[in-house]
Order: structure tokens, then sequence, then C-alpha cells
């Protein structure tokens, strides 16, 4: 979903070169242990690196979310995916077949 500024207009699409400055800093702060709001398909998350436990921590706390209820890893395709998770032969190839079909996109 596109963020929406005065009038309704998606604020990408007005202010471009915001959009892409913001993005730049979401990533920095990602990269310096910081959280980011971000939207998602359905909502907006509260995210961290999450190869960053400390970070990850302070995403259960900001929340008030209990530690049983895992967070979730977005990545931005599969060869990140991979680098996450051991997966061979077959659980490999349907990360791959699902991918191919359905990303960009929830999976």
């Amino acid at each position: 979903p596109a963020l929406r500024g005065e009038g309704g207009e998606a604020a990408g699409a007005r202010r471009k070169g915001r959009y892409v400055s913001s993005v730049g800093e979401a990533a920095q702060a990602l990269r310096a242990g910081g959280l980011v709001a971000f939207p998602t398909e359905t909502v907006y998350g509260l995210g961290a690196h999450a190869l960053d436990a400390d970070a990850c921590a302070q995403v259960f706390v900001a929340k008030g979310r209990p530690r049983s209820d895992p967070l979730i890893c977005h990545v931005a395709d599969v060869a990140a995916a991979e680098a996450l998770v051991e997966l061979k032969g077959e659980a490999l190839e349907l990360l791959r077949r699902l991918a191919g079909d359905f990303w960009p996109g929830p999976l």
C-alpha cells in the first residue's frame, strides 16, 4: 500500500525523491540496530535487522509481544532466503517454485 498524502495522493508519486531517501534512512537505521516501521500488503510492520538479536529483542519489547510468538523475516529474493536457512533437495526446489509463483507478495 502506498503512503497517502494530502488529498489522498500517493506519497511516493508526489515525492519520489523523499521516498527513496526514506528507504535509505530505514536501511541505515537497521544497520545501526534500530527499529523501522514499514507498510506491508495488509498492515504496517515494525522491524529490525533479522540477524541482530538485540534489535529483534527490541521489537518484542516495543510491541509487547511474547517471545513464544516468533517474528517474520522479510527477504528480498530467493538467494537471500537460501542464505538464511539450510534447505536441500526437494525442500529447496519447493522454495524456488513457490517463490517463482508468488513473489513479490507474502509466502
